[in-house]
C-alpha cells in the first residue's frame, strides 16, 4: 500500500539554517558541440514530456556552422541525473529562444529571435520566428507569418520571451533587440500560425535581455527589460504597454543590465533585481503607481556582475537573488525583507565573460532548483564560450512537493494561459508523475482536477478557466510514486477574475503577512516554534508526522499575534517522539503554513 502524507504547504526547509546551499557540476555532453563566443540564451524545459529537465538554445556566434558544429535549434536532452545528449535542426542561430505550446496541442513550441538568419527556407530566415513541435524535441514547424520588426536594416533580436499577453488563451511572443537598433517588439498570437503586433519600437541599445512577468499584479502581462528607452513596462490586457520605471535609479546607456522579475517581498506583485552601472546588484519592490522601494539591503552595491535572477534556490518560501559575473556566481538569501545573506559561491575558469545564465528548474529531482551558466573560457587571445551545468546536492530522504508558482496574491485572468511551477524531490530509483487541482473556494475546496498524471516536470500551462471571479483559490499538487503520495497546496489564496473588480497594485490576500519557523530544523532536544499569524479568526499550531497523524497540538490563536512556542520532543500525551521526519502546521482561516524538521536520535 502507498504512503499518502498530507500537508496544506510546507513552507520552509530550515536546514539552511545549519548547512549552505552547494552545488556540483553535472556537464556531461554539454561540450557537444564546441560553442564560441559572444551572448546566448538558454532554457530549461521538458521538451519531449519524459519529465525530465533538457536545455535548449540556438547559440552563440558560432551558429550556423561559424567555427563550430553549432546550427539551429540545439536541444540537449537530459537524463534526470545532470547527463546531457544533444540534437539540433535548422540552419540559424545566434540569438535567444522560449519554449510554450503554442497551438494547445499538448506539444513542446518554441520562439527565438537571432542575428545569423542564414536559412535558404521559412525555418531560420527571419530575425524573430515561432515553430511547433511534434512532442519529440527534434522536428519543427515555421509557425509565424507575420511576424516582422518593421526595420529593413534587420541587424537582429535576442532573448524571447511568450506570455499570454491579451488573456486569449494562447501564448503570445516578445523579444528585446540584438545590440541595438531593432528595438522591443510583441507580438500576439492568432493561434493559426499567423502574428499580429501589438506593440513596438525601433531604435535604441541594448543588453537583449526579455522576460515576461506581472509587476502590478492586476493579472496582466507585464515585461522587463534591459534596454536604453526603459526596463519595466506594464500590459494592459489588450496587448498595449506603457513605461513605468518611476523611480527606479538611472541605468546606463544599454540599460538596467540582466534584469529579473519575481515576488521578493511575497504581497503578490513582482518585483525588480538588475545589475547597475558599477556592475553591483539592486532589488526594488513595486509599489504602485509606478513607484519602488529599494529593497537591495547588503547585496554589493558595486562589482563585476553582469545578470540577476530572482527563485526560491533553498525552497523557504523567499526568493533569492542569483548573479553572475567575470566566471563567478553567487547565491544570496532573502527573507522577504530586504535581509540578503550571502550564501553559495562557485567559479567558473576565466575570463568568464558573460554568455548566458539561467536559475530555475529542477534538472535531477532533488526539490531545489539549478543553475546554468555560458561564459568564455581560456587564454585573451583564444577563449571561447562553454555550457555548464550545477546541481544543488542535497540528498532525498522521501518524496516532497514544493510549490513554486502561484505564491499567493497573484491575479489570473479568466480565459488566459498561465504557468503552474513546482520543485519535486523524488528518491533515487522511483519515477514521479504529478496531479494538479484547483480550488475557488478555499481550502476546503471543492477541488477540481486541471491535469492528471503528467510528468513530474515543475512545469504546467493552465488554460484558465472562464466563469469564475474569487479571491480564495488555490492550486492543490499531488506527487505519487509507486510507493508513496505527497499532497500540498500554495502557501496563500490567489485570485482568479475576469477584472471585475480588481484593484491594480493592491492584492493582499489574508494570510500572506503569517509565518512559521523552527529553530534549528534538525535536533535532539528541543524545538524552537516561532509562529506570527495576521487577520481575523482562530488558528491551531500542530505537529504532525509524515503520516498525517497528529502528535501535538502546541497552540491556539484567535487574530493577530507573535509567539514563540518550545517543543521538546513530547507528543500529547507526554511520551518521546521517536526519531523521524515531522512538520508544524498552522490550519485555519486564509492560512496554510508548515515547516519541515528532523528528530535525530
Amino acid at each position: 500500500m502507498k504512503n499518502v502524507r498530507w500537508t496544506v504547504l510546507v513552507l520552509l526547509l530550515l536546514s539552511i539554517l545549519l548547512y549552505a546551499l552547494e552545488y556540483i557540476e553535472s556537464s556531461s555532453g554539454l561540450q557537444n558541440p564546441q560553442l564560441e563566443g559572444g551572448r546566448t540564451e538558454v532554457e530549461f524545459v521538458d521538451v519531449n514530456a519524459d519529465g525530465n529537465i533538457d536545455i535548449i538554445s540556438i547559440g552563440d556566434h558560432g551558429s550556423p556552422y561559424v567555427n563550430t558544429q553549432e546550427h539551429g535549434v540545439m536541444v540537449w536532452f537530459g537524463d534526470g541525473a545532470g547527463n546531457w545528449e544533444v540534437y539540433q535542426n535548422g540552419n540559424f542561430g545566434y540569438g535567444g529562444i522560449a519554449a510554450g505550446d503554442l497551438n494547445n496541442d499538448g506539444f513542446m513550441d518554441i520562439g527565438y529571435g537571432m542575428h545569423h538568419n542564414y536559412s535558404g527556407n521559412d525555418f531560420g530566415d527571419s530575425i524573430l520566428e515561432a515553430a511547433l513541435g511534434d512532442g519529440t524535441g527534434q522536428n519543427w514547424q515555421p509557425w509565424d507569418d507575420g511576424i516582422s520588426t518593421g526595420n529593413t536594416n534587420q541587424w537582429g533580436m535576442f532573448c524571447t520571451d511568450l506570455a499570454d499577453v491579451n488573456n486569449d488563451g494562447l501564448l503570445d511572443l516578445g523579444a528585446n533587440s540584438f545590440g541595438a537598433g531593432d528595438g522591443v517588439h510583441v507580438f500576439t498570437n492568432n493561434g493559426d500560425g499567423t502574428w499580429i503586433q501589438c506593440f513596438g519600437f525601433l531604435g535604441g541599445n541594448s543588453t537583449m535581455d526579455f522576460c515576461f512577468g506581472d509587476v502590478n499584479a492586476d493579472g496582466n502581462a507585464d515585461f522587463a527589460v534591459a534596454h536604453e528607452y526603459g526596463t519595466v513596462y506594464l500590459g494592459d490586457g489588450g496587448g498595449s504597454f506603457a513605461i513605468a520605471d518611476g523611480n527606479l535609479p538611472a541605468g546606463s546607456l544599454v540599460g538596467r543590465k540582466g534584469p529579473s522579475l519575481g515576488d521578493v517581498d511575497n504581497d503578490g506583485d513582482q518585483d525588480l533585481a538588475f545589475c547597475n552601472t558599477g556592475g553591483g546588484i539592486e532589488v526594488w519592490t513595486w509599489e504602485g503607481n509606478s513607484t519602488w522601494t529599494d529593497m537591495s539591503g547588503l547585496l554589493p552595491a558595486t562589482g563585476s556582475y553582469q545578470v540577476t535572477q530572482l527563485c526560491d534556490m533553498n525552497i523557504d518560501g523567499f526568493l533569492d537573488v542569483i548573479a553572475f559575473g567575470s566566471g563567478t556566481t553567487r547565491v544570496w538569501l532573502g527573507d522577504g525583507t530586504g535581509y540578503w545573506a550571502a550564501d553559495a559561491i562557485f567559479t567558473t575558469p576565466a575570463p568568464g565573460d558573460y554568455g548566458a545564465f539561467r536559475v530555475g528548474a529542477d534538472a535531477d529531482h532533488n526539490g531545489y532548483p539549478d543553475i546554468a551558466v555560458v561564459a568564455e573560457e581560456g587564454d585573451t587571445w583564444s577563449a571561447i564560450n562553454h555550457l555548464r551545468f550545477f546541481k544543488e546536492t542535497s540528498a532525498v530522504d522521501s518524496l516532497f512537493v514544493f510549490p513554486v508558482y502561484p505564491r499567493g496574491g497573484e491575479v489570473f485572468r479568466t480565459g488566459s494561459v498561465r504557468f503552474i511551477k513546482w520543485t519535486c524531490a523524488v528518491p533515487a530509483g522511483h519515477a514521479s508523475h504529478m496531479k494538479l487541482e484547483l480550488s475557488i473556494s478555499g481550502l476546503s475546496g471543492p477541488w477540481t482536477t486541471i491535469t492528471d498524471s503528467v510528468p513530474d516536470n515543475g512545469r504546467y500551462q493552465f488554460s484558465v478557466p472562464s466563469g469564475i471571479n474569487s479571491p480564495t483559490c488555490y492550486i492543490r499538487y499531488t506527487a505519487s510514486t509507486s510507493i508513496d503520495t505527497f499532497i500540498c497546496t500554495t502557501a496563500a489564496a490567489f485570485t482568479i477574475s475576469d477584472g471585475t473588480g480588481i484593484q491594480t497594485g493592491d492584492v493582499r490576500p489574508e494570510g500572506t503577512g503569517s509565518r512559521i519557523t523552527v529553530t534549528p530544523s534538525i535536533s535532539d532536544t528541543r524545538f524552537s516554534v516561532h509562529v506570527l499569524t495576521s487577520g481575523r479568526g482562530h488558528r491551531r499550531v500542530v505537529i504532525y508526522d509524515r503520516n498525517g497523524n497528529l502528535v501535538r497540538e502546541l497552540l491556539r490563536v484567535n487574530g493577530a499575534g507573535d509567539f514563540v512556542v518550545p517543543w521538546d520532543l513530547k507528543d500529547g500525551q507526554g511520551r518521546s517522539v521517536p526519531a523521524g521526519t515531522y512538520f508544524v502546521k498552522m490550519t485555519g482561516i486564509g492560512d496554510g503554513l508548515a515547516a519541515k524538521l528532523i528528530v535525530v536520535d
